[in-house]
């Protein structure tokens, strides 16, 4: 599975790790980790996404070698997490593009669906694994390639952020011996979790503003459907201490009834934005974010739009969640 992979990655000098511009722990740990890795092979390895790693995710040691900027010599690009044109919109504007396109292009993705990128890529990809951490584990077991600690603690990164802390309904038997070899090789969970849960604490201001966005969410679909938006001017002001979609998602996941949760952000460009999560009955994430063009898996999708009308958009967000619903429940 990973032979065209390794031929282009023995051949590399430079290496340029692209992550899409929503950026989550799966994408942040499996970037760092290839950094690690990669470098120890001997590689110039730079790493790339279009916005700032959000503060929530900077318990990843190695997150501040994330540039916004895109290098210029590189001669491998290795995308992680993603095969969207969607969400990497901002890394494959045309100046990039060019860049990109002049060198091999590999994909490493653990639910690599149809892609609708502009370009060629070798596709490294694995249906059954739980996130693209435990992807790149097996790369290295496989060609015995070096696994320095940072690199072990940012595939668990990887790991536990898409597996949920290994309780998802994706996680393996192989996903928890991977942990496994990853703690032998000497990463500490409960470091890795201190770190994170450091990251995690939030201001009284963060916290009041919270409660005010659980105040507006809206039900739809007899409370199937969980919405809260959350408008520019509150992405502006809150967004550097912490995530709003991210404050409250999970707990929208958690009402009794709510199957599927749905942040929508706009911005003044027209641009809507919107993150989904799913429970295990109703898988429909992936489904409802590629109505919009975008995409993702299915517990955790998302999309872009560019529309001045939210409240169509949140129409037809409604009606693309009911067919989907519809057609999840008849299999």
């Amino acid at each position: 599975m990973f032979n065209k992979a390794l031929q282009l990655i023995t051949a590399a000098t430079h290496v340029v790790v692209i992550q899409a511009e929503n950026p989550d722990g799966d994408s942040l740990g499996s970037a760092l980790a290839l950094e690690a890795i990669l470098s120890d092979l001997g590689k110039k390895v730079s790493l790339y996404c279009p916005v700032e790693i959000p503060k929530y995710l900077r318990y990843a040691q190695g997150w501040d070698r994330v540039e916004t900027d895109l290098q210029k010599d590189f001669d491998l690009t290795i995308i992680v997490d993603t095969a969207s044109a969607t969400l990497l919109d901002r890394a494959i504007v045309p100046e990039n593009l060019a860049r990109i396109t002049k060198h091999p292009v590999i994909v490493i993705d653990h639910h690599l669906t149809e892609s609708d990128l502009p370009f060629e890529f070798t596709a490294v990809n694995d249906n059954t694994a739980v996130a693209t951490g435990q992807i790149i584990h097996a790369m290295a077991v496989e060609n015995k390639w070096p696994l320095p600690l940072d690199a072990c603690e940012n595939l668990i990164v990887s790991i536990m952020a898409d597996s949920l802390g290994l309780m998802s309904e994706g996680t393996s038997a192989k996903t928890i011996f991977t942990v496994a070899d990853l703690v032998e090789r000497g990463a500490k969970l409960s470091t890795i979790d201190a770190r994170r849960r450091e990251f995690m604490k939030k201001s009284p201001e963060i916290l009041a503003y919270k409660g005010a966005l659980l105040q507006r969410i809206e039900y739809y679909l007899d409370g199937a459907l969980a919405i809260v938006h959350i408008p520019w001017g509150e992405i502006e002001e809150y967004s550097d201490q912490y995530n709003p979609s991210v404050l409250v998602l999970d707990e929208m996941r958690l009402v009794e009834g709510v199957r599927l949760a749905v942040a929508l952000k706009t911005y003044p460009d027209t641009k809507i934005t919107g993150k989904l999560r799913a429970n295990n009955d109703a898988k429909i994430a992936e489904t409802v974010a590629a109505f919009f063009g975008g995409g993702g898996h299915p517990y955790a999708a998302g999309f872009r739009v560019y529309h001045n009308d939210l409240n169509q958009i949140k129409t037809e967000l409604i009606g693309a969640v009911d067919k989907a619903l519809k057609e999840y429940d008849k299999k």
